[in-house]
């Protein structure tokens, strides 16, 4: 479970476009500032808020009074974040921090002079709490094994295909230890790595990728069909794939097809798995066909595959209910921006929700949406003719 940074840790990746790298601290000191400074400021306009509360115990003036500290707690977020990702983490401190310090101090306040409305802000304070401590606390480490089968009649035997995506870590712990060791314990044929690993400075990723590549090393991690690594888009460094030096593990610098025994593997570098090349898909119906990259983006190409596989969104990380994902940085519609699509031409989408999440400047959330390992049972097609 992560500790206090799950509140006032930080990620990092720009909004609407994207960037290679990012060599800035995750926890820049500019950062930290804005942070306590942004806590702070709030802090005063909810002891303000709760003070008008308390001389005028009305509906109209705790309405009044809870709009207005939270104009303030937004206005600043905008003033203080700095950019995209900024603003979103400070909204979410706005939100569930200071939220919840409002809504309870209103219930304490007005329980005699407005029962009902009492009653009400009392309950969505206990619900803020409890999903900011699912969201921050309990959703990011909750790794889920999501499974799925797939029959084809070009398959003469089953395989299964463990698919990690978007370790996206500042640090090598438990949970990322756990992560590797569950991949192993599916006894998978082929692994699957669809990028973004590491979200660090330069000097943190070379620590990491020694930990990674020791602790890989240590747990003997391979696969009878092989393993497979692309390049993720916060994987700029040109060492990336150091972390898989001496191991069996191929990481894909450029666009490749593999025969992989009974599948034909087709790995996408970077620029591809935004708009792939044409000449990448030659026909091969003989064999069933898997495309590995990192963004979903590909899919959008009437490309000749039977399985695309992807990751990048992480599944939009925070998911409402009845709308899905907020946020996915991808091309493709929302609907298709986590687990299995059915494109309907012979095609299937997979888009795994990852096992990391942002760093940096983003709040280090999920909500309703769990990581996840995806394994992937290939199986002949038994259907009578």
């Amino acid at each position: 479970m992560p500790g206090v940074e799950g509140w006032f840790g930080f990620s990092r990746k720009e909004a609407f476009r994207e960037k290679e790298s990012d060599d800035k601290s995750s926890h820049s000191k500019e950062t930290v500032i804005s942070t306590y400074l942004y806590h702070a400021l709030v802090l005063i306009a909810d002891v303000a808020a709760l003070r008008l509360i308390r001389r005028n115990r009305t509906l109209r003036t705790w309405f009044a009074a809870m709009m207005a500290a939270a104009a303030g707690a937004v206005f600043l977020a905008v003033m203080l974040g700095g950019d995209f990702f900024g603003i979103v983490r400070l909204s979410a401190y706005g939100l569930f921090v200071h939220g919840t310090i409002g809504l309870a101090g209103s219930a304490l306040l007005l329980r005699r002079a407005a029962k009902k409305t009492a009653l009400v802000c009392g309950v969505a304070a206990l619900a803020l709490a409890g999903i900011g401590i699912d969201a921050f606390f309990i959703e990011p480490t909750r790794l889920e094994v999501t499974r799925i089968e797939i029959a084809s009649p070009k398959l003469d035997r089953p395989v299964r295909i463990v698919v990690l995506a978007d370790l996206q870590t500042d640090r090598f712990g438990e949970y990322e230890r756990e992560v590797f060791r569950r991949v192993l314990r599916e006894k998978p044929d082929l692994i699957l790595l669809a990028g973004d690993y590491l979200h660090a400075d330069a000097a943190r990723r070379e620590t990491l990728r020694g930990q990674i590549n020791a602790f890989l090393r240590e747990i003997e991690f391979a696969a009878p069909m092989g393993v497979y690594a692309v390049r993720g888009n916060v994987d700029g460094d040109p060492q990336w794939a150091a972390m898989f030096d001496d191991l069996p593990i191929t990481p894909v610098r450029a666009s490749e097809s593999f025969d992989v025994d009974p599948l034909r593997l087709t790995c996408l570098q970077l620029d591809h798995s935004r708009r792939p090349a044409e000449h990448l898909w030659a026909a091969d119906s003989e064999r069933f066909r898997v495309v590995l990259g990192h963004r979903p983006d590909f899919a959008l190409v009437p490309i000749e595959a039977d399985l695309m596989i992807a990751g990048h969104t992480h599944g939009g990380q925070v998911r409402l209910p009845g709308l899905g994902p907020v946020i996915t940085f991808s091309e493709v519609p929302r609907r298709w921006a986590a687990g299995l699509t059915d494109l309907g031409d012979g095609r299937k989408l997979l888009v795994s929700r990852g096992v990391g999440m942002e760093r940096g400047r983003a709040p280090r959330m999920r909500f309703l949406c769990r990581p996840e390992l995806v394994v992937v049972d290939l199986m002949p097609d038994s259907t009578p003719e």
